[in-house]
């Protein structure tokens, strides 16, 4: 009885994949799982796959949490996306693991993507402050009026992460939609969601107020039309959609209540240095009149 259990007896404790919504892990209201095996075959884990109802709960979420993170100071949400590197930066060796585990790539090769995809999110948290100066401009106006162009936030945006790039892919996609002040709801890789999962509970011990980011596991081909055609949804990021068909399902679907969509982009090389356009893609550009001398 007072034997001490060996290292070797110990009962293997398994990670549970749940949604991330509103800064919770819920279970899919489903009750539905798949499994998820690593790129040799072997079980890793039965992962909640989402359903409309999820998908309803996080655009909710989503645009509850809008308000309070487009008005928080640049300077702010800069902050922020600096902490979820610096939290990752923590856990790096964990998510090396997972991305090995789930790519069937090397050591070397996980370490690559892992850094990258930590650098990444430095490289949009220096932009935050940033953008206003870039992208907004002071306009010369024949009157005595001062004309400003200035960048907000689109509002709720949905995107589909990369299959083929489980984190670094996912890091560059979500991170340029909150950068500038959006919310969003994301749809992980179907085959790899076990990286997209960790990073989610890095945000849920970072800074990041719940319901900014809310991640969604499953089968996009049966998400996506409903977050597509949902009236509180502003945009569509389609990166991750690989079936033609169903890319051209969703932009029909999304005429219906106007959003703006970004492509499918199958082809997008992660490793190469980010540019503004993906920034650019969700702000809209408001322009303020004011008289001189008031």
């Amino acid at each position: 009885m007072n034997a001490l259990i060996g290292k070797d007896d110990r009962v293997e404790i398994r990670k549970t994949i749940k949604l991330y919504i509103g800064g919770a892990f819920p279970r899919s209201e489903s009750g539905r799982t798949y499994e998820v095996n690593s790129a040799k075959g072997d079980f890793l884990a039965n992962v909640a796959q989402g359903s409309r109802k999820d998908a309803r709960d996080a655009v909710l979420a989503a645009r509850s949490a809008f308000t309070k993170w487009s008005s928080a100071t640049a300077y702010n949400r800069g902050q922020v996306l600096y902490r979820i590197a610096e939290v990752m930066e923590g856990r790096r060796e964990q998510f090396i693991a997972e991305v090995q585990q789930t790519s069937g790539s090397t050591t070397k090769q996980a370490t690559k993507h892992v850094d990258a995809a930590i650098d990444r999110w430095v490289w949009y948290a220096g932009w935050a402050d940033k953008l206003s100066q870039v992208i907004g401009t002071s306009n010369p106006v024949a009157g005595s009026f001062f004309n400003f162009s200035i960048p907000e936030p689109t509002g709720v945006v949905v995107a589909i992460a990369p299959h083929d790039s489980a984190l670094l892919g996912l890091s560059s996609v979500i991170a340029p939609i909150i950068v500038s002040g959006n919310s969003c709801v994301v749809i992980a890789s179907q085959n790899q969601p076990i990286p997209a999962i960790t990073l989610a509970e890095v945000m849920a011990t970072s800074d990041v107020p719940g319901g900014v980011v809310n991640i969604l596991t499953g089968d996009a081909a049966e998400i996506a039309p409903w977050l597509a055609s949902h009236a509180d949804v502003n945009a569509l990021d389609l990166t991750g959609i690989t079936d033609q068909q169903l890319a051209q399902q969703l932009e029909q679907d999304a005429a219906g209540t106007v959003k703006f969509v970004r492509g499918p982009r199958t082809d997008a090389d992660w490793m190469a240095t980010p540019t503004l356009s993906r920034i650019r893609a969700f702000t809209e550009i408001k322009t303020v009149w004011h008289p001189m001398g008031v």
